[in-house]
């Protein structure tokens, strides 16, 4: 009979032990990632932008602005690349509207670079969805850095 209670008790324990470990190993929810949005009051797409990060994990704070262009000249964005709004994530810059996929694959990777951006505003592209009927045209991403350079860093849609 003791023996009976003694293999209880070391169930009890083996399994409270179990508990304990996997509740250690599980692995813990992502850390919210801030992201720092710049932009106009009444600009329509940057607020639908701001959604499309919002609803891919994005913890989003927006500030509204009248004027941008002394945000993208501190964070020496340049002319060529810049649009409608600014982000800042993690220290990278994200210019207009480049895809969550683009950001969240930046931050994993760290690349050496001031950030991504998205020239002008093309239709297609998060914030600037188009009827549902027509095919729009494609885009690049490309990142930049400090000097000016760009690279092509992703492309979406076309054929």
């Amino acid at each position: 009979m003791k023996s009976m209670i003694f293999a209880v008790a070391v169930t009890v324990a083996s399994s409270s032990a179990a508990g304990d470990a996997a509740q250690k190993a599980r692995p813990s929810a992502p850390k919210p990632v801030m992201l720092a949005v710049y932009k106009t009051p009444t600009c329509g797409c940057c607020a639908k932008w701001v959604e499309h990060m919002k609803q891919n994990g994005f913890t989003v704070n927006v500030t509204d602005l009248r004027d941008l262009s002394d945000i993208k000249t501190k964070h020496g964005i340049p002319s060529k690349v810049q649009s409608c709004h600014t982000g800042i994530v993690n220290g990278y810059v994200v210019e207009g509207h480049v895809p969550a996929a683009d950001v969240k694959r930046m931050l994993k990777e760290r690349p050496a670079v001031a950030g991504l951006a998205l020239p002008g505003m093309p239709m297609g592209s998060p914030g600037m969805e188009g009827p549902p009927n027509i095919q729009p045209p494609p885009y690049e991403v490309l990142t930049f850095d400090k000097k000016g350079a760009t690279r092509v860093y992703s492309r979406h849609g076309g054929r």
